[in-house]
């Protein structure tokens, strides 16, 4: 699960990173951005839980953040989000929405109070992300992001409540989130939206 994490932090980094030179921030503000879009939803998680965020004692987390600020510096061709980029992201959802719900179960939280956390864990990030860049949050109008991580999160759940092992339960969950996000994006399918009279 640790590399898997440093794995979806360097992703949501990448794609924070990555939006932020569309924006055409400066360097400072690519790094703010990919900080913020990488460690927020964590960090939010982690002070819910009461326990210290990871990136203070994990220095390999710093690492894989400052990776991909470097990686978006030197290839400076700027290009909105791709295929690449977009299944990045999706993974470091799957990811993200695991690791919240696993963490809170290991600190005894309720059912429900797990699958929130996994889906905060997942989507804060970059929900800080688009409004610090003046973009229209992706999470509130397309993609179905929290409705993936919130399913997914929903089967880790049940699968740990029906006896299977945290990991089956975690790589069965992350399954979900990926293959609920990529439909939704092939298929343009998203939640019904509030129709003006």
């Amino acid at each position: 699960m640790l590399t898997l994490d440093l794995l979806a932090t360097f992703a949501f980094a990448l794609v924070g990173a990555r939006v932020a030179a569309d924006k055409g921030l400066d360097y400072g503000g690519i790094a703010f951005i990919a900080a913020v879009a990488s460690l927020s939803g964590g960090t939010l998680r982690n002070v819910f839980l009461g326990i210290r965020p990871v990136w203070i004692i994990d220095p390999w987390i710093v690492l894989s953040v400052i990776a991909a600020v470097l990686l978006t510096l030197v290839f400076r061709r700027v290009t909105h989000i791709g295929k690449t980029l977009l299944i990045m992201d999706t993974f470091g959802l799957a990811v993200a929405a695991m690791s919240g719900t696993q963490l809170a179960y290991e600190m005894d939280v309720v059912w429900f109070g797990a699958i929130f956390l996994g889906v905060i864990t997942a989507v804060t990030g970059g929900l800080v992300r688009d409004v610090l860049c003046q973009l229209e949050p992706v999470l509130l109008h397309r993609e179905t992001i929290g409705t993936s991580t919130l399913i997914g999160a929903s089967t880790y759940v049940a699968l740990h409540g029906l006896g299977f092992a945290d990991n089956v339960s975690a790589i069965a969950g992350g399954l979900v989130v990926i293959a609920t996000r990529l439909i939704s994006i092939k298929f343009d399918l998203h939640l019904p939206k509030f129709e003006k009279k």
